[in-house]
């Protein structure tokens, strides 16, 4: 793809994950991302993209039989030789299912990941992240008399919002999202879509998604993997008015999926 504004954020070079020896999950994906877009990965079940968006983040190696190969550039270094903290801060993750900290309060949730980087702040400090990363999720007004309840206390949507929070408090680069709608009704996934249409001003999106017209609504550009393989990558209204592989449009016709 053209790259029409400067450099690229994300590179991505014959990146293979495989869970297995011979057998890759993740076969040999190049694509560049452009900063301040969103970028939708679909796919059928079992097709890589998951695998793909955690490979960014260095999440395999937590299992020890997961090999990652080729490179993966981050700003122009290769996240594959960079200390997996900082590729977290500058990569931050999003779960299918909303995930606070059962244990802590909706304030420390917010500011959880300074605490696991070691990292420490003034109070007043906190404050401000605190504030300001759920002003940028539209969580501020809901939640900002009850900080010490636990972040359980709320709802599925407002759980996912907080999440959010907490992966842009640490100010990353990157925000990779895997499915972040498919447990939530469609009143709050359509807060999250419009929360991600105002963080692409200050933030670039990766966002794993099995909803078709989701990626529509929302992506700049879209992948299309197939058994582990990137079979197109374009403009979003490219791919989805004029696809030019036969498999990408049987997909995004429900031929398949």
């Amino acid at each position: 793809m053209n790259n029409l504004t400067g450099e690229y954020l994300l590179e991505l070079k014959k990146v293979c994950v495989s869970y297995t020896p011979g057998k890759n999950a993740v076969n040999n994906v190049s694509a560049d991302i452009l900063p301040n877009t969103i970028t939708a990965i679909m796919g059928p079940s079992g097709c890589g993209k998951s695998t793909l968006l955690r490979a960014i983040n260095r999440m395999h190696e937590l299992y020890p039989n997961i090999v990652t190969t080729g490179e993966i550039l981050l700003k122009g270094k290769d996240v594959l030789k960079m200390n997996p903290s900082e590729v977290r801060r500058m990569a931050g993750m999003v779960f299918q299912r909303p995930n606070p900290f059962p244990t802590m309060s909706i304030y420390d949730n917010v500011i959880a990941g300074y605490g696991l980087n070691g990292i420490r702040l003034k109070k007043s400090e906190k404050d401000e992240i605190v504030e300001t990363s759920l002003r940028n999720v539209a969580l501020w007004d809901e939640v900002k008399d009850s900080m010490t309840k636990k972040g359980s206390f709320l709802s599925g949507g407002q759980q996912q919002r907080l999440c959010i929070a907490r992966a842009l408090a640490l100010k990353p680069e990157l925000l990779l999202m895997d499915e972040p709608t498919s447990a939530l009704d469609p009143i709050s996934t359509n807060r999250i879509e419009e929360l991600l249409l105002e963080l692409k001003e200050q933030f670039t999106i990766v966002i794993v998604t099995h909803n078709t017209s989701q990626a529509a609504r929302i992506s700049n550009y879209s992948m299309f993997m197939y058994l582990g393989d990137l079979v197109e990558y374009d403009t979003t209204k490219q791919m989805f008015t004029k696809p030019k592989d036969k498999r990408t449009e049987d997909y995004l016709t429900g031929v398949f999926g």
